[in-house]
């Protein structure tokens, strides 16, 4: 068998254990999964009147429409927080530890990992998309190269910040340290364009909001299913999400491949 079926077959083995943790610990699963659904039945119906008019349009139909993007986000961030605790469990019960031990590729621990993650994440913003969808949300002048184009760009968005969780996972002593450490995936939409638009913000702040990962693929999400601009937001997104998945993958390829304390 040749080195490159051999790191295929090792890598599926992994993606699948991967997968597995999904029926094994449902509870977190599904406590990640609910938040960003909650968060969105709570902003349609609850404050959708009264934020819609910080969009210029009232109506919660108006305001599920500019608060999808940003929750597509954060679901991919809530959902790479249960990544890096599943990194960070390997990591300290020894698992990694027996994996080393074991005639497998090395990188097929990592691969197995971050495969999984960003399968359940791009699950996960189908799922949320669906419940947007059922509740009234609509695109009808995106075109099927928009659409393709907006996929592209969440499993990109899944691909970057799950690297980042397994580095955090890694470098974190125990789960609940890993979930803490990962909490910023989800703290930083909160920061952004998500929720209001960024000329309703501070002065002082808008820059800060402006210029942050989620903002620009936010904003990008925007103009691809709603048709509003774009901008320089495309290309910033797409920077940014390469150089965090080059920079997650070049931190926990460091911690995998150091010696073990």
């Amino acid at each position: 068998m040749s080195s490159l079926s051999l790191v295929v077959r090792d890598s599926s083995t992994m993606v699948r254990r991967s997968l597995l943790h999904v029926r094994r610990y449902p509870s977190l699963t599904l406590n990640l999964l609910l938040t960003p659904v909650v968060l969105l039945l709570l902003f349609v119906y609850v404050f959708g009147e009264v934020m819609s008019a910080g969009i210029g349009d009232a109506g919660r139909s108006a305001y599920l429409a500019y608060l999808l993007p940003g929750l597509l986000l954060m679901t991919i961030g809530s959902t790479v927080v249960g990544t890096a605790v599943s990194v960070s469990t390997d990591m300290t019960e020894g698992i990694v530890a027996r994996f080393r031990t074991m005639a497998i590729h090395r990188g097929s621990v990592l691969i197995g990992h971050v495969v999984g993650s960003v399968l359940r994440s791009v699950a996960s913003v189908v799922l949320v998309g669906a419940v947007a969808v059922a509740v009234g949300f609509r695109s009808a002048d995106a075109t099927a190269l928009e659409w393709l184009a907006a996929f592209g760009l969440v499993t990109l968005v899944a691909l970057a910040l799950t690297w980042i969780a397994v580095g955090m996972g890694m470098v974190s002593p125990n789960a609940e340290a890993a979930s803490n450490n990962a909490l910023p995936l989800i703290v930083l939409p909160l920061v952004s364009s998500a929720f209001v638009p960024l000329e309703a913000m501070p002065g002082w702040f808008r820059p800060i909001a402006e210029y942050q990962p989620f903002t620009p693929a936010i904003e990008t999400l925007r103009g691809l299913l709603l048709g509003t601009e774009i901008g320089h937001n495309g290309p910033l997104a797409v920077t940014w999400c390469l150089g965090l998945a080059i920079l997650g993958h070049l931190w926990s390829r460091y911690l995998f491949n150091r010696d073990p304390k």
